[in-house]
């Protein structure tokens, strides 16, 4: 199997009866998925999307990617949260965090994403005399980061190669039909796609909000694509034996059995983004009510160094999954060391993957007489299936697990408190009654 779901270090933790005591809320959770009666069953477009997306849209996708690689130097992706953490994920996941420094060709980055101006200057100047495209997503064509940063770099874009030129190396991933950045694409003539009604954003990667990057980025997304729909046909089927319905059974019995914080863990660097993306995912998904495990990330072995302490002796109110790449990208195969002076000899003659593995096992076994409860994601590899088959995994459970908690797990109300205050205190038409209240705050 691609992604299995792995509790053999959690029988100190769990016993086999409150899988099954569980279970009856479990097959509850899974039928209002399927029958679309749970709170939040208008944003449910994903559950089959790997199977019943957009063919047309999809080969446009394709060749607005084979555009972009051939006619450009620089894709600039401008977008926050659901619409760019996904593509970012699945691109350093499956290409690395340096593919941009190791590779030909196109480099992709990302803005849109925070106010800072460092960021953005920073964009700026690798955009700068280089033949660039821009890529922007946001449904409503208003939100202030990615708007702002859309803002300046389709300035320079215009000033670079003129209004005409720069009409046509720019592609808006947008409502289908309304919006502020529907119309202006609209009027400009820019290729459109469509951020679908019924996908939140943190479930929108395999749809075109993530999809255009991924395979600008050179990644075959239609093999993205086949291993969701491989772990759709797996995952949406109600058994006991479901991994991604397992996994949320057994966060959900930690959680009542005062478990506070997942920390996601992976020990290669590559997974980084893919941590991030989880957070939102699950944070967003569940956080409100007052209820709500806090989702939080690590990178072993580089975090051992820096978290370790807390997590082996700390408070005991965690628990960690980690995420198990058992075939690295590439492997490094160590040599002996001619007198020996940093006293690594013992390491030699193997690979480092090897190495790698054995720091994994060494620290689930000391969390685990630690008190640290330790799941387990098998994945054979970061390929572009197999992440497409992980994405799915998290996809279920992440509902199943909103589900169980009591909570609507499509919905975010808490985001709009802080752009509320921001906007009042920006001056934001409209907001003028409370700008009074909150400087009075601020004194």
């Amino acid at each position: 199997m691609s992604v299995s779901f792995n509790t053999k270090h959690l029988t100190p933790f769990i016993r086999d009866d409150e899988f099954a005591a569980i279970y009856p809320q479990v097959a509850a959770a899974h039928e209002q998925l399927e029958a679309k009666t749970g709170p939040g069953n208008d944003f449910l477009g994903w559950m089959y999307l790997p199977r019943d997306y957009d063919k047309e849209e999809f080969a446009r996708i394709q060749a607005a990617a084979e555009k972009i690689r051939s006619d450009s130097d620089v894709l600039v992706v401008a977008g926050i949260g659901g619409s760019y953490l996904g593509a970012r994920a699945v691109v350093e996941a499956v290409k690395g965090v340096y593919h941009n420094e190791l590779e030909e060709g196109l480099k992709v980055y990302f803005c849109g994403n925070s106010i800072s101006p460092t960021a953005l200057n920073d964009i700026i100047a690798l955009c700068k005399g280089k033949r660039f495209s821009i890529n922007v997503i946001s449904k409503s064509g208003t939100t202030t980061e990615t708007s702002l940063a859309f803002r300046v770099l389709r300035k320079l874009l215009e000033e670079e190669v003129g209004v005409e030129e720069a009409n046509k190396r720019i592609y808006a991933t947008t409502d289908r039909a309304r919006g502020t950045l529907k119309q202006l694409a609209d009027s400009q003539g820019w290729p459109t796609f469509v951020v679908p009604d019924d996908v939140g954003g943190r479930y929108s990667v395999l749809s075109a909000v993530g999809l255009l990057p991924i395979a600008a980025a050179g990644i075959d997304i239609a093999e993205l694509m086949q291993g969701a729909a491989d772990a759709m046909e797996r995952f949406s089927v109600l058994s006991p034996d479901n991994d991604a319905y397992k996994y949320a059974a057994a966060r959900n019995i930690l959680y009542r059995k005062g478990k506070q914080i997942e920390i996601l863990e992976s020990y290669e660097p590559n997974f980084a983004l893919m941590n991030e993306w989880y957070k939102q995912l699950f944070g967003e998904s569940e956080g409100k009510d007052n209820k709500g495990l806090f989702p939080a990330s690590c990178i072993f072995s580089t975090d051992l160094h820096s978290m370790g302490q807390f997590i082996q002796e700390g408070s005991r109110n965690m628990f960690e999954t980690i995420v198990n790449v058992k075939t690295p990208a590439q492997d490094l195969y160590i040599e002996e060391l001619e007198g020996n002076f940093d006293g690594l000899n013992f390491l030699a003659n193997q690979n480092m993957s090897v190495v790698n593995r054995k720091a994994m096992e060494g620290t689930i076994l000391a969390h685990t007489d630690g008190g640290v409860p330790q799941l387990l994601i098998d994945v054979d590899d970061l390929s572009a299936y197999n992440v497409g088959y992980l994405i799915y995994f998290f996809w279920r459970a992440c509902a199943c697990s909103g589900y169980l908690l009591g909570v609507n797990p499509f919905n975010q109300p808490g985001v709009e408190s802080y752009k509320k205050n921001m906007f009042a205190l920006l001056g934001k038409p409209g907001y003028e009654s409370l700008t009074a209240e909150l400087e009075a705050k601020l004194k």
